[in-house]
């Protein structure tokens, strides 16, 4: 395998780079911030490793290279000569998706067809739309670069979460939330509006240093070159062992089953516990300070917040009487909501997409 480096670019969720970077970098990678990601320089295994050991990004991309076209029959010939085979398998089926920026070659679905019938035709590999395995193409100022997406699904899916609340939070934002409030997996984390558990998961998951892609597959496993054995290696990182405990409840039954059946699956059932409970009868857990995390309702529409003015003023409330010295952090598209618990905010941190809304972490010093 060749160990020369080249451009590998992570997918952040929009306004999340920073962390992200931050993550890259704990892990031994030099990450420079760009608009919706992070990229890094590395090798095959680097890219390997970044899929499953990654919490925040949400795919990642390998530049694997190439050349300059000024029209469509340039682009036919240099794809035709392309080193296909140095990646792609004749027997598994690809997707290829063009975008054209300020260049010549100014059809995206022209160019398209010329580079999928130059790997059909040269690989022998089929064209399928719903391929496991995605090359994207980029033509900008007459440059064209190829891309492939070595994740498959968005790495959001770890694996191992059959059931979902309503509006549930990704594994990678909480991941990075978690972050941003400065967790290192030795901090108690409890969520008292747990939905299918993803905050108490994720916590538990990094406290216990499980691998996050552990328990799924990758569009990379379908490359030519995969190595089954160097990936195992990575999925069979040691589990510590850890004191700390994680706490969820949620007023929905429902929810909490959900939740206990999403942490047994995860492997963190022994240290991630879950109660039927509402925010108004909510105390803290005999153990160390910690950080409360949620991702309370904030309504889509005008009419629905006027109930959630009462709620967020009494979760205030709780926190205050009963968390002296724990952090507290809400996500929120809402800053009136925010505001109406009455706590001490920072900064709130920046916006972020979430499901066509636009959300922030708000979060306290210890109270």
């Amino acid at each position: 395998m060749s160990d020369t480096e080249f451009d590998i670019f992570l997918v952040a969720t929009p306004g999340l780079e920073a962390p992200l970077a931050a993550e890259a970098a704990a892990l031994g990678w030099h990450g420079v911030i760009q608009p919706g990601g992070v990229t890094i320089r590395g090798t095959w295994p680097d890219v390997w490793r970044a899929n499953l050991m990654l919490r925040g990004a949400t795919r990642v991309l390998a530049r694997i290279g190439g050349f300059r076209a000024m029209h469509l029959a340039q682009l036919d010939k240099r794809a035709r000569k392309f080193p296909w085979a140095d990646l792609l398998r004749p027997d598994v089926p690809v997707k290829v998706e063009t975008v054209c920026r300020a260049s010549k070659i100014y059809h995206a679905g022209a160019a398209t067809q010329r580079i999928e019938r130059a790997i059909s035709e040269e690989l022998g590999a089929p064209i399928a739309a719903d391929a496991p395995v995605t090359l994207k193409a980029r033509i900008e100022d007459d440059l064209v670069t190829f891309s492939i997406d070595t994740t498959g699904g968005s790495l959001h899916k770890r694996g191992h979460k059959e059931a979902v609340a309503k509006a549930p939070l990704r594994e990678t934002m909480a991941a990075m939330f978690l972050a941003e409030m400065g967790f290192d997996g030795s901090q108690t984390v409890l969520d008292p509006m747990c939905g299918s558990g993803t905050f108490v998961i994720e916590a538990a998951e990094i406290a216990l240093g499980l691998v996050a892609g552990r328990s799924r597959g990758f569009a990379f496993q379908k490359l030519a070159n995969h190595d089954p054995a160097t990936i195992a290696r990575l999925v069979s990182a040691t589990r510590r062992d850890t004191p700390t405990r994680f706490f969820g409840s949620d007023r929905d039954p429902g929810a909490v089953r959900m939740s206990r059946a999403n942490a047994d699956r995860a492997g963190v059932g022994q240290i991630a516990s879950f109660d039927v409970g509402q925010i108004a009868d909510l105390q803290r857990p005999d153990c160390p300070r910690g950080i409360v995390i949620l991702n309370p309702p904030y309504g889509t529409r005008i009419g629905n917040k006027g109930p959630l003015f009462g709620l967020h003023a009494q979760m205030g409330e709780v926190f205050r009487t009963r968390f002296h010295g724990w952090r507290i952090g809400i996500v929120t598209s809402e800053a009136g909501l925010a505001k109406a618990t009455g706590l001490p905010w920072q900064a709130p941190g920046p916006i972020v997409a979430h499901g066509g809304l636009k959300v922030r972490l708000w979060q306290t010093g210890p109270l």
